[in-house]
């Protein structure tokens, strides 16, 4: 799959065409940017490498600055055409940067000469066009998503500014179409908040959170809605209505949570599970969270995905019950019992991810070294591990609930846009392969 992203021409650039990109500042970002970490940089940096993209040439800016940046900032640039001059193919792009609280960093106007012919980079996957790797499994997965028809989704009580927010971004896209459901005039109030039109999107009133859940699910359930969106409510309050025995959204399959982890020192997009359904699985739900995991892979383009199952260590030790359950995994495996994917445990994590840790320790798998799937012995270990990536080593998350009888999309307040959106993409690529057929789910 390439990972490569195309630029905007002159000719297909059109007054009002937008661009939006979100980031955390990083160490990289630093050296592009300087130790002052220049705003204007930011900006520069996302028109030549963005939108347009590849071989656009500034020529003016006139930019103000309203604010600092730090490391550790997620920072949003937002781009729009707003004059074309045929003469030298120059656009003119209104540009602003803005941080997550809302607090504005820099705005102005920038005239810059576009591309005249169509031209493909790598995504610029930092906020200073900098950072290579970073993001790039994201943007694959919105590419993927390109292709597919939006999904319906029920967004469950988006009643403050930035989940409704993030469901119109989805909307806006072309992920999704929505049916937003809560206290109607909360909903309303969020919207005038986030300085949005709900426009003609459907909305259901119920008078709170809890009922909310019950009418989303029950839409799911009569097949109105082909997936489920949290919104500013408690994921165990979703997530009863959802595994409710009698008007829930069961199946034979345990329900489990999967993050897609893009780590940038890693090739491939990294499916963890579970870090935030089951806390202590039993040997016959871990074959269930292997199972949700791997289909998962095939709906992302893996035909195989490989699968660790992850420990302290390499041996078998009857003193670690997970070893056991890892071993007991992998032959339910061979017996058929899990199906679709390609099993090896128990792994450390180092010798699961690292080919040459694995050859040290004379382990002989076509696993170790290459996964697509890190499955943790329990919750915490899922949670600390994801959460590590994602503070220490500039990964980026989106996360995905499966086993339930559609796709469900919950989205934390930290995540930023494009988390979100690739958090719609891989339940739509999900919800997909069920309209075709192809999948359990």
């Amino acid at each position: 799959m390439a990972t490569t992203i195309r630029n905007h021409p002159y000719d297909e650039l059109s007054v009002g065409d937008r661009f939006e990109t979100t980031s955390r500042l990083n160490h990289e970002d630093l050296r592009t940017l300087g130790e002052g970490l220049w705003p204007s940089t930011v900006l520069i940096n996302a028109v030549c490498t963005e939108f347009p993209g590849a071989g656009t040439e500034p020529v003016a800016q006139d930019l103000r600055y309203e604010g600092r940046i730090c490391l550790g900032d997620t920072v949003t640039v937002a781009l729009e055409v707003v004059d074309k001059q045929a003469e030298d193919r120059r656009v003119v792009i209104d540009a602003r940067a803005f941080k997550e609280t809302g607090e504005a960093v820099i705005s102005g106007r920038i005239t810059a000469r576009a591309p005249a012919e169509p031209l493909e980079s790598e995504p610029s996957a930092s906020i200073a066009g900098t950072t290579k790797g970073r993001r790039r499994q994201l943007h694959r997965l919105l590419r993927m998503a390109d292709e597919v028809s939006p999904m319906s989704v029920a967004v469950v009580h988006p009643v403050d500014a930035l989940s409704l927010q993030g469901a119109l971004q989805a909307a806006e896209h072309q992920l999704v179409s929505l049916t937003l459901v809560g206290p109607a005039h909360k909903i309303r109030a969020a919207a005038e908040e986030a300085e949005v039109a709900l426009g003609s999107i459907p909305v259901i009133d119920v008078e709170h959170s809890h009922e909310a859940a019950e009418v989303a699910v029950d839409l799911a359930r009569r097949g109105e809605v082909e997936g489920l969106m949290k919104g500013s409510l408690h994921t165990d309050e979703l997530m009863g209505a959802v595994v409710d025995r009698n008007k829930g959204l069961r199946t034979e399959r345990r329900i489990s949570h999967v993050y897609a982890m893009d780590v940038p020192s890693y090739p491939n997009p990294l499916l963890i599970s579970d870090a935030a359904i089951n806390i202590a699985p039993s040997l016959s739900t871990k074959r269930d969270i292997c199972q949700n995991a791997i289909e998962l892979g095939h709906a992302l383009g893996v035909e195989q995905p490989k699968v660790a199952i992850l420990s302290a260590t390499e041996s078998v030790n009857p003193e670690i019950y997970s070893t056991l359950d890892a071993a007991a995994l992998c032959k339910m495996a061979d017996r058929g019992q899990i199906t679709g994917g390609l099993l090896d445990g128990p792994l450390a994590f180092d010798n699961a991810i690292s080919e040459s840790a694995a050859q040290t320790k004379h382990i002989h798998s076509a696993v170790a070294g290459h996964p697509d799937i890190l499955i943790a012995p329990d919750l915490e270990a899922g949670n600390m591990l994801a959460k590590q990536l994602y503070y220490l080593a500039d990964a980026e998350a989106a996360g995905i609930v499966l086993g339930a009888r559609v796709p469900i999309i919950l989205t934390s307040r930290a995540d930023d846009v494009i988390a979100r959106l690739a958090s719609c993409a891989i339940a739509l690529l999900v919800a997909d392969r069920k309209r075709r057929g192809l999948a359990h789910l």
